[in-house]
């Protein structure tokens, strides 16, 4: 089958067990025979499933929310229980975190939102001095490339160098949550734009690890994504929004431009799950399904030529 590992035996009989008993699912499959490679790659001597295997593969990883980690986890735990009541495994069974609830529903970004967003990232002043230079001009490309290409905040921060083809505008997403390694096309704009920013910012941070350098061998946090989107949003709008919810409104937009057309739905769907990093269909459509009936906004952000975007970092203004 698709299993490597010393527990392939095990792992076989338990799909059939769960198929015999109407239990199928791709995305359960998967998440069984990441386990298994993952033992195989990291314990490739290993006869017997240790305690440290299981618990280094459950715990929560950075880069995933509670949610994620659980769908990712669970299909071992059960397969665990199997395993133990059988007594072919000796290990404690890792508890799963606590499901949240999902309450939230994203905010339907309107061109004037967005129009007025990214005029404000490339309005956005900054002091004098290294991190102001880098600010400036990575501000306005980043914010965009979140909300062209769908992809995460964290795979964004994440990108390296060598991830980014500017030949062919191919991205290798390898920092995702789970095990989603995956790629995503540029639009030949946004492509582009990453071009002249990549030249800009090697002239300041030359021989940078990230795509998107804090410095030399450091990318930006977390909360530095939340702050500047904050500030640039507030700036003309006082309802609550985050960058996250960009790549909401790259799925639903995408969805919204195929209904009615006849392009074939199904297909065109499956391979927007697959550049965004879904391990199946529904997740996309989850995004649909929370804010649905948007249309006819993706629009043009902005009609600034790249070198507008991409300002002369010689006449940074002083931060108030």
């Amino acid at each position: 089958m698709r299993f490597q590992s010393f527990l392939f035996s095990i792992m076989e009989n338990y799909v059939a067990y769960r198929n015999a008993s109407g239990r199928t699912s791709t995305s359960y499959v998967k998440n069984i025979i990441h386990f298994d490679h993952y033992c195989a790659r990291k314990y490739p001597q290993a006869k017997i499933l240790e305690q440290e295997m299981v618990d280094q593969w459950c715990k929560q990883r950075q880069t995933e929310c509670t949610n994620s980690c659980i769908s990712r986890i669970y299909p071992i735990i059960s397969f665990l229980r199997y395993a133990k009541k059988r007594g072919l495994v000796d290990v404690a069974i890792p508890a799963a975190p606590k499901l949240t609830s999902r309450t939230y529903i994203p905010h339907p970004f309107t061109e004037n939102e967005l129009v007025s967003f990214f005029n404000a990232c490339d309005t956005l002043r900054v002091r004098k001095g290294m991190n102001g230079d880098i600010r400036k001009i990575t501000v306005p490309v980043f914010f965009r490339l979140l909300y062209s290409s769908g992809m995460r905040t964290t795979e964004v921060r994440l990108l390296r160098i060598e991830d980014v083809n500017l030949e062919n505008g191919v991205i290798n997403i390898r920092f995702s949550k789970g095990f989603n390694q995956h790629f995503t096309v540029l639009h030949d704009s946004m492509l582009e734009l990453m071009r002249v920013y990549d030249s800009a910012i090697s002239k300041l941070v030359p021989n940078r690890v990230y795509f998107f350098p804090k410095n030399a061998d450091k990318g930006f946090s977390d909360q530095w994504v939340r702050y500047f989107f904050r500030i640039l949003w507030d700036q003309n709008n006082n309802i609550y929004a985050t960058a996250y919810e960009l790549r909401h409104n790259y799925a639903i937009e995408n969805i919204n431009c195929w209904i009615g057309r006849g392009l074939g739905e199904h297909m065109k769907l499956l391979a927007l799950s697959k550049s965004m990093g879904h391990s199946n269909m529904e997740s996309t459509k989850y995004y649909y399904s929370l804010v649905p009936g948007l249309s006819d906004i993706m629009g043009q952000v902005t009609n600034d030529t790249f070198n507008e975007i991409i300002p002369n970092i010689t006449n940074n203004e002083e931060s108030k």
